[in-house]
């Protein structure tokens, strides 16, 4: 009887341990080029130049850096502040007190939320309105609210307004918003218990995505957006675009069953005006594509995306965007980072459509039969206009129809190099930001500042398509999760938000490495050696030694 339970128990682990093979590839060793290792870990007390912000709130997670004016806005639970860029401790911090009133908090705790955490006023939109004026939205206890920054006394300056339609009840869920000249495009799960939506809000049209037949959103978490300026550079007349990233329930047949879920980038047109009839206040240009990161030679696949950077080049074709990828297992952590290039984005919405045989649950493969013209889902052109189609309003039946059945492309983005540019086991990254300076070589190198779920920050240069990190940084003694990272090029600065606090670090601390062998070694972009000491090339014009060999 005890060896026929020990046959069966060791069966058992054989059957478990050939499972966690196949998900995981185990004995998993990715490419020692990909997992890297930080040269440098700092701990805690060891930080150099940080200064830091607590107010007496909590969840500093909303940034918006204003170089001009030297001031960094934050938005955290019940309050707004305005910070000195230079110095984030400084005591000419202002403050905004603006929590939910007693009675809205009791409604919320009345509809079984959560007094400890979501019956507050989370503050999830701040952006600049014009030159006198920000905007801000607020989840105000489950009862969304929104108003007018005055700019210059640091004071709410209007009536609040109905903030349903612009910001998520639940502070937990993913949403992303922008203003482009004066227009707000957000995209969120609004409502409680409605669908995701990505809006463009008044005055211009008020346009929403479509539900039915076709339900272009399935159950989307949003991550962030971006506007990509393609018109200053257009032979076309093209429209500025307006990218938004997500995670959402996979569409496509799989043959990995436990992919449930897929990374997504969607774009939709900034002059975007809906149709006549057909798709009235809805958008007309909407579409979707997968971004895939994944290391396909052990078919190994990260399909939740957890945070997107846009760095803006000196056109739309040199801009690119870097993504950071988990896995859909909440009990398994790693973290990959994948970078994509706009054009690349273009060229999947350029390609093929996907098609739902017979409803929006069935699952999705490529589209085969005509395509109508003008083609749909693209943005007014001058060829538009030379046939008499000066807007979406003017576009014809078919299109519409065609649209709204097909927002998804075949064409699947595939990162740069065609793998990620890092991969990170047991370690779960949250927020990426990116900076550029110009070595003492002359070329461009990217600095990526990378925040994990442990409060650690990691700073990390891109050699051709891989990434050294030169360091990672303990930024509290109690781990708690990178929320936010904003970077200053003229304070030379990175801000890092948190729940408990706004921490500011330089952008580089060169003094650390006390030779020159350290100097060069840790190949950081902003170090050389001067023949006495490693210095910050930036403030430094001597004939110095290049920081970076590889």
């Amino acid at each position: 009887m005890w060896k026929m339970m020990n046959h069966r128990a060791w069966l058992l682990f054989l059957l478990l341990l050939y499972v966690v093979s196949s998900v995981w590839g185990y004995p998993f060793k990715p490419p020692l080029d990909l997992d890297v290792t930080p040269r440098t870990t700092v701990l805690f007390k060891g930080l150099l130049g940080c200064r830091r912000f607590r107010g007496l709130t909590l969840n500093y997670s909303l940034l918006l850096l204003e170089e001009d004016a030297d001031l960094l806005y934050v938005g955290a639970r019940g309050a707004l502040f305005a910070l000195q860029a230079s110095d984030v401790s400084s005591s000419l911090a202002q403050t905004i007190d603006w929590e939910a009133s007693d009675d809205q908090m009791q409604q919320c705790w009345n509809k079984g939320k959560d007094n400890q955490t979501e019956c507050f006023n989370h503050i999830r939109f701040l952006q600049r309105f014009n030159s006198t004026h920000l905007y801000t939205c607020g989840t105000h206890a489950f009862s969304p609210l929104c108003a007018y920054i005055d700019g210059r006394e640091f004071k709410i300056s209007s009536v609040f307004e109905e903030g349903r339609e612009k910001c998520p009840y639940d502070p937990s869920k993913g949403y992303t918003g922008l203003l482009i000249d004066q227009q707000m495009y957000t995209a969120s799960q609004y409502e409680f218990r409605s669908f995701p939506d990505i809006r463009r809000n008044s005055p211009n049209p008020i346009l929403k995505t479509e539900e039915a037949p076709t339900q272009w959103l399935q159950e989307a978490d949003f991550v962030g957006s971006a506007l990509v300026r393609e018109s200053l550079s257009s032979s076309a007349g093209d429209d500025d675009k307006i990218y938004f990233f997500f995670t959402e329930k996979s569409q496509e047949l799989s043959p990995y069953f436990s992919h449930s879920r897929v990374a997504r980038v969607a774009r939709v047109c900034k002059r975007d005006r809906g149709g006549l009839l057909t798709l009235q206040k809805k958008w007309t240009s909407f579409l979707k594509a997968r971004l895939v990161c994944s290391l396909p030679d052990y078919e190994f696949h990260f399909n939740v995306l957890r945070s997107v950077f846009f760095l803006e080049g000196s056109s739309s074709q040199d801009s690119a965007f870097y993504g950071i990828f988990g896995l859909e297992w909440k009990n398994v952590k790693a973290s990959a980072i994948c970078q994509y290039s706009v054009s690349d984005i273009q060229w999947a919405f350029d390609g093929p459509y996907m098609e739902s045989k017979e409803d929006s649950n069935s699952k999705w493969t490529q589209y085969t039969g005509k395509v109508p013209e003008p083609r749909p889902g693209s943005c007014i052109t001058d060829q538009h206009r030379a046939k008499g189609i000066n807007s979406s309003i003017n576009l014809p039946d078919d299109v519409l129809h065609f649209v709204r059945r097909h927002p998804l492309m075949y064409r699947q983005i595939l990162p740069q190099g065609q793998r990620p540019l890092l991969f990170r086991r047991n370690v779960d990254y949250t927020k990426i930001a990116v900076h550029t300076v110009t070595g003492l070589d002359g070329q461009i190198y990217h600095i990526l500042f990378i925040g994990t779920d442990e409060g650690w920050l990691q700073r990390a240069v891109k050699v051709e398509d891989h990434l050294h990190i030169i360091e990672e940084l303990q930024l509290f003694e109690e781990p708690q999760p990178v929320d936010s990272i904003v970077i200053s090029k003229k304070q030379m600065s990175v801000y890092v938000g948190s729940p408990t606090s706004v921490v500011q670090l330089p952008l580089s601390t060169c003094t650390r490495y006390s030779s020159c062998f350290d100097c060069v070694m840790a190949r950081d972009p902003f170090c050389a050696w001067d023949g006495l000491e490693c210095v910050d090339i930036t403030s430094h014009n001597s004939s110095l030694y290049v920081g970076l060999l590889f």
